[in-house]
């Protein structure tokens, strides 16, 4: 079977850097050929722009001159491990990256997020559920706006830089603390439920522990400087979520935060695609 791809140095200028057009600039670090032609042949079908890489040392290079919109990296590299590739991305950019493994360990996945993954996908995966991953990814990204800063109050976030301040000062902020609070300020004053929460931040839209999501409330609110008692940036909605406020806002004020009605996310279950081709070789 011939499988159609894109030439490696196709010109990143003819995509067009927008999630309101279809084309969007990849990425894709895999170094089993097969696999590689197969993920390439069909995002490339769905309008996508792909650079491909064989090696970490190669992909990284990719990433560095020519940026992409997005990285799928698979871990298993010759050259180099790919949670190492991930660390070395994560010093020079903070482009989205979907992680392609084999290992399927809650502690596995657990490292590769807090390494900086924003995704992960166990093979064998169906390039449906890959593809609907690049839209959600892209669309956490674009909720931070173009200039990735978010100001509330005192506080300001600042998602390519990872770092975030209140009151001029840095906050000393965990990967996942930082997730959580980016996530939450990307939606002033609007409750975001748990379920929510677990989805976007944890990526277990399927269910998860709550207690997980309270203990690192809790210890987010010891860093801005709160309690749940004594809430200023954070506010819990009983039996509902949590949401972000400006401080000194009235409770019940939906101008002062730009409050807006309760939100809730509904999440389906993927539909993985069979074996036909090309993804058939996605099974390798």
């Amino acid at each position: 079977m011939v499988v159609r791809t894109l030439p490696k140095y196709f010109p990143y200028d003819l995509a067009i850097r927008s999630l309101n057009d279809a084309m969007t600039a990849i990425t894709l670090i895999e170094d089993d050929v097969r696999i590689r032609q197969a993920l390439a042949a069909a995002l490339t079908e769905r309008g996508h722009v792909l650079r491909t890489a064989a090696t970490a040392m190669e992909g990284l290079q990719l990433v560095v001159a020519n940026p992409p919109d997005l990285v799928i990296l698979d871990l298993g590299l010759p050259d180099l491990d790919g949670r190492e590739l991930l660390r070395m991305i994560r010093a020079v950019s903070d482009v989205p990256v979907i992680v392609a493994t084999a290992r399927d360990s809650e502690n596995d996945i657990v490292r590769l997020l807090d390494t900086g993954a924003d995704d992960y996908l166990v093979k064998p995966f169906g390039t449906d559920q890959l593809e609907a991953r690049i839209r959600a990814v892209l669309r956490r990204r674009q909720a931070t706006g173009a200039s990735g800063i978010i100001t509330i109050g005192e506080l300001r976030i600042d998602s390519r830089s990872h770092e975030a301040t209140l009151d001029g000062r840095r906050l000393e902020l965990s990967r996942k603390e930082f997730d959580l609070l980016a996530h939450l300020a990307s939606k002033p004053g609007v409750v975001v439920t748990k379920a929510e929460l677990l989805a976007e931040v944890w990526r277990q839209p399927w269910g998860g522990a709550d207690k997980t999501v309270d203990v690192h409330l809790s210890w987010l609110r010891k860093k801005l400087g709160e309690t749940a008692d004594a809430p200023r940036f954070l506010r819990t909605i009983r039996g509902v979520g949590v949401k972000l406020v400006t401080p000194g806002a009235a409770p019940g004020s939906a101008s002062s935060a730009g409050e807006s009605p309760i939100r809730t996310a509904t999440f389906e279950p993927p539909v993985v695609n069979g074996p036909a081709d090309p993804e058939a070789a996605l099974a390798g």
